[in-house]
């Protein structure tokens, strides 16, 4: 069988993957570099494309799991060759995004960037009072892997956390409650950070528009490192210029990348990455995806059900 791997594995996660595929052929090509003729004679797609759209090529493809967990662009109807597969790399990234939304949580709270504007202009300056973070009330919209892991480490620094859920499912015993979106005006208003890490649908599509941006705290912070699409970046801007709310740390904007004269870069309480918190800028990260794909290749070729599948008409994983 014809296995085709587009992440940047090193020799030794190659090898974990073919030994987890005996007697297949595997050749590795990072996406920018994948011919027509591997398309053509793929069975087996271990990561992602340059372009959804050249799985038109891939008549004999049974199975695509992606190296992302957002799944846009490989869900759109006759995408996805008729029979196949698709999965995702969801829990993965919990550890490397958890930890850049802790870090953006306290550089805002602290004035960090501030002060590290200050270093640059070499200017010896106090930015007067700072906020705590401990005790904060932090919402999470989007509890999956990577909203789970980031909720769970803040109730471990002294924070009330709730989850917010497209489906709900057994809430774990360190939650202060799960609830499903429906509730979501509810609970904008209670918390002091609003952490989002929503895929890219029509259903989370300006999940916190100008209305909802309104229900928060003067003292909020958003977090975002799902879509850019989850927010309308012009009403979160004019929130920030305005001061209506504390601060913003996006990973990901709307559009994407954030063109240069966008006013959102101009908000001095906003912190902008250029969706970076995920990816393979952790090594470990890359070494839990190329985990998943060799469990998932043992699991294939022992005709055992693979994990992680998705759900075509959601986007998420089954």
């Amino acid at each position: 069988m014809y296995i085709l791997v587009t992440p940047p594995v090193n020799e030794r996660q190659k090898e974990t993957l073919r030994a987890a595929a005996p007697g297949q052929e595997m050749v590795f090509h990072q996406k920018d570099e994948v011919t027509k003729e591997d398309l053509m004679q793929a069975q087996i797609i271990l990561g992602n494309l340059s372009d959804p759209k050249d799985l038109a090529l891939c008549s004999r493809l049974k199975w695509i799991q992606l190296n992302n967990a957002g799944t846009e662009g490989y869900c759109e109807p006759g995408v996805l060759p008729k029979g196949a597969l698709l999965a995702n790399a969801t829990g993965a990234y919990g550890l490397a995004i958890s930890e850049h939304m802790i870090g953006c949580l306290f550089e805002l709270r602290k004035k960090l960037h501030l002060y590290r504007q200050n270093q640059a202009a070499h200017l010896w300056k106090s930015e007067g009072f700072v906020d705590v973070v401990e005790g904060s009330r932090v919402l999470v919209i989007g509890f999956g892997d990577i909203g789970s892991t980031f909720g769970r480490k803040m109730k471990a620094l002294g924070c009330q956390v709730i989850g917010v859920k497209r489906r709900i499912t057994e809430k774990p015993e360190w939650l202060e409650g799960l609830y499903p979106m429906e509730e979501l005006d509810r609970l904008l208003p209670w918390a002091d950070v609003v952490a989002m890490s929503l895929p890219g649908n029509p259903a989370t599509y300006h999940v916190l528009d100008q209305r909802r941006i309104s229900l928060l705290k003067k003292n909020a912070v958003v977090i975002n490192v799902g879509r850019g699409t989850a927010i309308d970046t012009d009403a979160l801007t004019d929130a920030l210029l305005a001061g209506r709310i504390a601060g913003a740390a996006l990973d990901v904007t709307d559009p994407e990348p954030l063109s240069k004269d966008h006013p959102l870069w101009d908000a001095k309480n906003a912190l902008i990455t250029p969706h970076i918190s995920g990816g393979f800028a952790l090594p470990e990260t890359l070494e839990q995806i190329v985990g998943l794909f060799a469990d998932n290749l043992r699991r294939y070729f022992a005709g055992i059900p693979i994990g992680n599948l998705v759900d075509l008409t959601t986007g998420y994983r089954l």
